[in-house]
């Protein structure tokens, strides 16, 4: 029950939003972030209490297929993830959304994908799984299409245009694995293979991988998340760090060493393949974040670069790859969503969206681009933040498989860490230390010249201390994921 009720509670506490207008924005404030706490709790009860119990179905459609729930170690490690930063997501628009407009309509969406990402981490079989990824298409949606001018509805379109194509190449790998018994998910592949079908099978992988990868930001799929970055900063910052790619990294993990399993693909041109695609997803998102100027989408393409780097470590086929890119998965999160605050909150208070725009303004929102600081330097893998352990864990892992191909991946982490360092330290460095004699290209408003408000500062600064905490203790967390993985 406690799985069904971190699902539905959101759920139906977006639904209550559509029809309660509340007209104090405090009361939809206190209801928003109170239901979100209401579902991350039960979430995290689930975790600590349902983990290795039998699969919970909720209803049968048959032989071979039901909707069923439950709580195993892969699921532990996003279902947390998802409970810890979503109620802070949503104390941080609580602010942010006030000029905007439609905030119930927003919030409504907001806490509604709370429910469907859930529902997502507890799915015992793939089935379930693809009900409720298609589910996020569809509560996101809106959300990437707040604002309703051309520029959000074209977004919404290629949105809804990528993932419609990308779920019907993950449908096939769906009947192929139920097909061939994998009613539920297995650690180590839930299928039989019968001799003569392999390659069948691994065909069928390998659209799930494109398909399912779609969300995650694989090349050639990645380019909604650019558009995306229409929407609004706190609309973006679950997209790109918690929700839809990380569901999108979450069920091709699920695919890969749940479903179809790693003997099935291990040494075959399917593996091959998918790393390549990793790869190369790896080395282009971080060289074209290197040559963009506009804050979100340099971020948006740090994104399609980091999500690969989980995708790397999953089709490595070992434990110490898949432990490094969960760990990845959620050091990526914790410091992403910190740099969309601090992204969202400029635009917010000085209205500007462009690196070369932040020239100076560090002295002028201390806490804002501090916090960036420190999550810049977590993500571009600066030693012992966090971003350095579960780059050298992907790293370590790659050069350990002794092929060709793992001396790549690990050359490409090494390029794209040098990247990241480059195209995130130039924002600092404008922020702190502005060109000899050159002013500001824009005079700010002193009502301007500050941090926001604390909805949107207590947020940024816990992240940007979380990620600190999770880098001293990145050890130790590591060896948390590869036991409950295990």
């Amino acid at each position: 029950m406690l799985m069904l009720l971190a699902i539905l509670l959101p759920m139906a506490a977006g639904g209550v939003l559509l029809v309660w207008r509340p007209q104090d924005p405090r009361r939809r404030q206190d209801f928003v972030v109170g239901s979100s706490c209401a579902g991350a709790a039960a979430a995290l009860a689930a975790v600590f209490t349902l983990r290795g119990e039998e699969a919970f179905q909720l209803l049968s459609l048959g032989e071979r297929l039901s909707i069923a729930f439950r709580v195993d170690g892969l699921s532990c490690v996003f279902a947390v993830l998802v409970s810890v930063l979503w109620p802070l997501a949503c104390l941080y628009a609580a602010e942010y959304m006030s000029r905007e407009g439609g905030e119930n309509r927003f919030f409504a969406f907001y806490l509604a994908s709370l429910g469907v990402t859930l529902g997502i981490a507890f799915s015992a079989n793939v089935l379930t799984m693809y009900f409720f990824y298609e589910l996020l298409t569809l509560s996101t949606l809106p959300l990437v299409m707040h604002a309703l001018d051309s520029k959000a509805r074209y977004a919404g379109r290629i949105y809804l245009t990528y993932s419609m194509c990308g779920a019907a190449l993950g449908f096939i790998a769906m009947v192929l694995l139920l097909e061939h018994g994998g009613m539920f998910f297995q650690f180590g592949g839930s299928i039989s293979a019968e001799a003569g079908k392999e390659n069948t099978l691994r065909a069928a992988y390998v659209l799930g991988f494109f398909g399912f990868g779609v969300k995650a930001a694989v090349f050639p799929g990645h380019r909604w998340l650019l558009r995306a970055s229409v929407a609004p900063t706190p609309v973006t910052a679950l997209l790109h760090a918690v929700a839809v790619v990380k569901a999108g990294v979450f069920a091709v993990t699920r695919l890969t060493w749940y479903g179809y399993g790693p003997d099935l693909i291990r040494g075959s041109w399917a593996q091959y393949l998918v790393m390549g695609a990793a790869m190369f997803t790896i080395a282009y998102g971080s060289a074209k974040a290197l040559r963009t100027q506009h804050l979100k989408r340099r971020l948006a393409w740090s994104t399609i670069s980091n999500l690969s780097y989980v995708l790397l470590g999953v089709t490595t086929l070992t434990t110490a790859g898949l432990t490094a890119g969960m760990v990845h998965m959620v050091f990526h999160a914790v410091l992403k969503i910190t740099l969309f605050f601090c992204v969202g909150a400029v635009h917010y208070k000085l209205h500007r969206d462009f690196v070369p725009d932040v020239e100076g303004c560090g002295v002028l929102m201390p806490v804002v681009f501090g916090s960036f600081t420190v999550a810049a330097l977590g993500l571009m893998g600066a030693p012992p933040l966090a971003g350095f352990t579960s780059k050298w864990l992907l790293a370590t892992a790659a050069a350990g498989l002794g092929t060709g191909m793992g001396y790549l991946a690990a050359g490409v982490l090494i390029l794209s860490a040098v990247l990241t360092a480059l195209y995130l330290m130039q924002i600092v460095l404008l922020a702190f230390f502005p060109r000899q004699n050159r002013q500001l290209s824009v005079r700010v408003p002193k009502r301007a010249r500050r941090d926001p408000g604390l909805r949107m500062t207590v947020p940024i600064t816990a992240l940007a201390a979380g990620s600190v905490a999770l880098g001293l203790g990145a050890g130790r967390l590591a060896g948390t994921v590869a036991a409950l993985l295990g």
